[in-house]
């Protein structure tokens, strides 16, 4: 038998593409060609009818074939210093196959018996592990942590793959299994079974939906495959006794080996900007259609096994196969009912104060109103002053401690009767039963004077106070959401007059012409370019890099200065102003990116878009139309979308989320966790990204059932091949803790604000700076490490 091999990036195109021609030919460049010629030389010679030119071809081309791709392995890891433990183990596999190459060489040359087994078959054998082990450190190294269900794609992967294999091999492992143990039994079946983990191994990582190899991953994927095609085949030729030595099959061994030089080569340079790969629909259906056709494979085999003899390996295999399937189905439906179950109970629950929330709210009002003798009911609604300034001055970690103070106050001052709930942002709501006016003024006092008191946040003594609005029923309305209008109403002008409470009467409709005004300066406003975007940076925790950011839209109001979000937004969607709005700041967006990309700077862009923009039809075509003007690829653009619009309309929410996708425009589910609906929209709808609200990280540090419900949410999220992005991290204890959780990426105050583009430059370059400080690179090792 014969094992003359190259190693030699010929047959593969990609590994020739990067070298680049246009420019002076490296050594380096120059072996990776000269590989490349050697295996059509050495193809071309075996496959050309001649005994003499066979024997020219084996002993003269395979000798050097083995050699250069040597030379080309040592040389690259030699140019990194011996710190890239893959390349190292490969360059290991490629010399052990040299050694044994050239020992049976010799043996061959000398005209003497060539025993089996020989030491030759030491360097064949040990080729296997070495490889394993270079692709092991390197999946090792670019896919974060994972989920148990992942790891159970993988084995079932790689389980469904080594049985249909071994039905293969049979021929082979049937007649070495089923004699008395030897060495040569033992090495007649060691390469088959290496053959097996090979595949098997390949076909796990293709399991991986978070594999972010770069593009020359491919080379060491398919060497390895083409290595453990060309033993597979000879094997069974061996057994069959029709291998004859220099035949074109044993050009396989040289273009595998090639590959993995090739590999090796490339891993080897300084260029890791291929390493990334985004995680989206093809990487999660990879995962799935692997998974699924190794169950079919283990299927198939014991199907085939009750028909005709296989190996009792196969049958073991597939057995297993199909019991791994059947733990990754279980683990899958407990997961989803574990999920469902965690929300369900959150549903009526406000994540940051623990109270009551809108949804609950509704519910204890629809029944104390449907009741046969209703009693008088009366509705406040209390709104913190000045809450934005304790936002903006001690960031959003303090102002969720004082909410959590409120609600913990107010529920100390209330009866146990009354309902307390919190509607979200700054407001919360009480619902008295059996009063009027005057006790309803009397207890929105009590309430006041109780939130008037300062409250101790993280060593500061803080002062708050809060305006209340009160609607009363049956007078001011039938039902809770007239109820909710009039509070606010009342609550508004509580808040513009300093008076601290107001009882709403129709004379207060007068007073909601402020609000109209205030809508006219919003039309102003988009005519006149007031609105501008800050940009927050997006953190990988795996790297620290930034890739992306969110655009948060904000009003420079002439005479009122820079306004947030939650001062108009809600009256640009009530004056049905939120599309011109989307395009304006669609427009700022994607301006940004392209002023970035011709400053070489790639960031994708993340933009909110409302569910009343989203119902129209025609935002696909526009926003391909806004991408092509400016000549930007629409992977560069984000749209975060809320469970809202999901779950309002799932036929048109498919529709058009999935034209978007198929455009090319990345989908993110923002403020994940908040609304109360089902999880099958994660299977249905085109997504790529799931956006963890803040309530949710805030808690994790001292609430076990918390951390539990985000580790929940990540593993979901991963196993669906779903990116996590967790908002409004606030601390380095959550940063950590999401970052050991396997969190992938990661904003809040902690990293940064929001902030202008030039700002955010300048934060982009002074972390840039800091990276490459802490980077620098250590001094060579005389040794190899280890």
């Amino acid at each position: 038998m014969t094992w003359w091999t190259v190693a030699s990036p010929c047959g593969c195109s990609p590994g020739v593409d990067q070298v680049r021609l246009g420019t002076r030919v490296t050594l380096r460049a120059g072996l990776v060609w000269a590989m490349g010629l050697l295996v059509v030389a050495y193809a071309a010679g075996l496959a050309l009818p001649g005994d003499g030119l066979g024997q020219v071809v084996n002993y003269s081309l395979g000798a050097l074939a083995v050699c250069v791709p040597t030379v080309v392995c040592w040389r690259a890891v030699l140019r990194v210093g011996f710190r890239r433990w893959e390349a190292l183990l490969a360059a290991a596999a490629v010399t052990s196959y040299a050694a044994g190459c050239t020992y049976y060489g010799v043996l061959l040359a000398s005209g003497g018996p060539v025993p089996f087994p020989s030491p030759a078959d030491v360097g064949f054998f040990l080729v296997y592990p070495l490889l394993l082990a270079s692709m092991v450190v390197a999946v090792r190294q670019h896919v974060r942590a994972l989920g148990l269900s992942v790891w159970l794609d993988c084995a079932v992967g790689s389980l469904g793959a080594a049985a249909v294999l071994a039905v293969v091999l049979s021929p082979v492992l049937n007649p070495a299994l089923s004699g008395s143990p030897s060495m040569a039994a033992v090495a007649a079946t060691a390469r088959p079974m290496f053959d097996l983990l090979v595949v098997a191994a390949v076909a796990g990582t293709a399991a991986l939906p978070d594999a972010r190899m770069g593009s020359r991953w491919a080379l060491l994927v398919v060497g390895l495959m083409v290595f453990a095609a060309t033993d597979v085949t000879y094997a069974l030729q061996v057994t069959a006794g029709s291998y004859v030595v220099g035949m074109p099959l044993d050009a396989g061994f040289a273009l595998g080996l090639a590959l993995i030089a090739t590999w090796v080569h490339g891993t080897s340079g300084t260029d890791r900007s291929a390493t990334r790969r985004e995680v989206g629909a093809t990487t999660r259906a990879t995962a799935l259609v692997v998974s699924a056709a190794a169950t079919a494979a283990g299927l198939g085999v014991l199907v085939v096994g009750a028909r005709v003899h296989v190996s009792t390996l196969a049958v073991v295999l597939a057995g297993v196969t199909l019991l791994g399937a059947a733990a990754r189905t279980q683990l899958a439906y407990r997961q989803l009912a574990r999920m469902a179950d965690l929300r369900r109970q959150a549903a009526t629950t406000d994540e940051l104060t623990g109270l009551p929330n809108r949804r609950a709210l509704y519910a204890e009002a629809q029944a104390r109103l449907v009741e046969p003798q209703r009693r008088r009911l009366a509705l406040l609604m209390l709104d913190l002053d000045k809450f934005k300034e304790v936002n903006d001055s001690l960031g959003h970690h303090a102002g969720d401690l004082l909410l959590i103070q409120v609600g913990a106050r107010l529920s100390e001052h209330l009866r146990a009767g009354d309902a307390l709930t919190r509607l979200g942002g700054d407001e919360f709501a009480v619902l008295l039963e059996d009063v009027g006016r005057d006790e309803a003024a009397a207890v929105a006092v009590k309430l006041r004077a109780a939130l008037a008191e300062p409250f101790a946040l993280e060593g500061i003594a803080l002062h708050s106070s809060v305006s209340v609005g009160i609607a009363l029923s049956p007078d001011d309305g039938p039902d809770l959401s007239s109820l909710l209008r009039k509070a606010d109403i009342a609550m508004y002008r509580a808040k513009t007059s300093g008076d601290g409470h107001h009882v709403y009467s129709s004379a207060d409709d007068a007073h909601d012409g402020t609000r109209l005004r205030t809508v006219g300066e919003l039309r102003t406003a988009l005519a006149e370019d007031q609105l501008v975007v800050h940009y927050q940076p997006k953190i990988d925790l795996l790297t620290g890099e930034v890739h992306g950011v969110e655009a948060l839209v904000r009003w420079d109001h002439p005479t009122r200065g820079l306004l947030y979000p939650d001062a108009f937004l809600d009256l640009v969607e009530e004056a049905g102003l939120m599309r011109a709005m989307t395009t304006v700041v669609l427009d700022l967006a994607l301006d940004q990116i392209a002023a970035w990309q011709a400053q070489g700077q790639q960031l994708t862009v993340a933009v909110n878009i409302s569910a009343s923009s989203l119902v129209d039809a025609d935002l696909p075509e526009q926003v391909a139309g806004m991408l092509a003007a400016r000549g930007l690829e629409p992977r560069a653009l984000q749209l975060e979308i809320t469970e809202e619009f999901l779950m309002a309309d799932r036929d048109r929410a498919r529709a058009i989320l999935t034209r978007l996708r198929h455009s090319g425009v990345q989908i993110s589910v923002d403020d994940f966790g908040t609304g109360y609906s089902s999880l099958s929209y994660l299977r249905d709808l085109p997504i790529d990204e799931l956006k963890l609200d803040r309530s949710f990280t805030f808690p994790m540090a001292d609430d076990a059932r918390a951390a539990a419900l985000v580790a929940s949410t990540i593993d979901l999220a991963h196993s669906l091949g779903l990116r996590m992005v967790a908002e409004g991290v606030e601390t380095d204890v959550a940063y950590t803790e999401l970052t050991r959780l396997g969190c992938d990426q990661a904003q809040g105050y902690f990293m940064s604000r929001p902030v202008p583009a030039a700002e955010l430059d300048h934060w982009l370059s002074a972390r840039r700076a800091t990276t490459k400080l802490i980077e620098l690179p250590q001094p060579r090792p005389a040794a190899p490490l280890g």
